[in-house]
């Protein structure tokens, strides 16, 4: 199997391993019904997985995929602002049925999240690979090695921002929030950058 393949696979166990964890909760869901919901053999769910809960990480990776890919293509001269606002714009007018529908189920991992602790581990294991590219972009733009202690603090930092930002505005959705009411979602995630690196992330850089 290519590893493309591979991935598509997991994705799609995924989303229904999401989808029950949902429904009926993860102690309730059994990887025989994973299996069916997909069908699947329970042998071939856990040839892709080592137990039921690490079903929820591939969906959750998902839900930060937006931000990694942003962080990726942030040019040097533009500001965190400019960027954020023209990706967030990008995103509206470019994503798919399939990708808003990996959101709402990322969306609804992160709230389960906070009472399952085996979905907070993929959740935080995904937190974790968000602050390993911030890492690497942020020592970029300052000009440093990405293992550079002030980088990794301003990364650590940062990420755990974005991923408490992450948690409020998903918390705020899922019990009925307009969402125009996060319509400057992407200056929050901005600025909450910028304070949690001193200032030293966020302006464009210049030669």
């Amino acid at each position: 199997m290519s590893e493309q393949r591979r991935h598509r696979l997991r994705l799609e166990i995924s989303r229904e391993a999401a989808r029950l964890f949902w429904e009926q909760g993860v102690e309730a869901t059994t990887g025989d019904q994973i299996a069916e919901a997909v069908g699947l053999s329970t042998r071939t769910i856990w040839r892709h997985f080592r137990s039921k809960e690490s079903c929820a990480e591939p969906i959750v990776m998902q839900g930060v995929e937006w931000e990694m890919s942003m962080l990726r293509s942030w040019p040097a001269e533009r500001s965190l602002e400019e960027h954020l606002s023209a990706e967030s714009m990008r995103y509206a007018r470019e994503a798919g049925d399939v990708e808003r529908a990996d959101d709402a189920l990322a969306m609804r991992m992160i709230r389960l999240a906070d009472t399952e602790p085996c979905v907070r581990t993929a959740w935080l294991m995904a937190c974790d690979q968000v602050e390993r590219e911030m890492a690497e972009i942020f020592a970029v733009r300052l000009q440093l090695p990405a293992g550079d202690l002030q980088v990794r603090l301003h990364a650590a930092a940062a990420s755990a921002a974005l991923r408490v930002i992450n948690e409020d505005i998903g918390a705020a959705l899922l019990v009925g929030a307009d969402p125009r009411t996060f319509a400057d979602a992407p200056e929050r995630v901005a600025h909450a950058v910028r304070n949690a690196t001193g200032g030293a992330v966020g302006d464009p850089v210049t030669p």
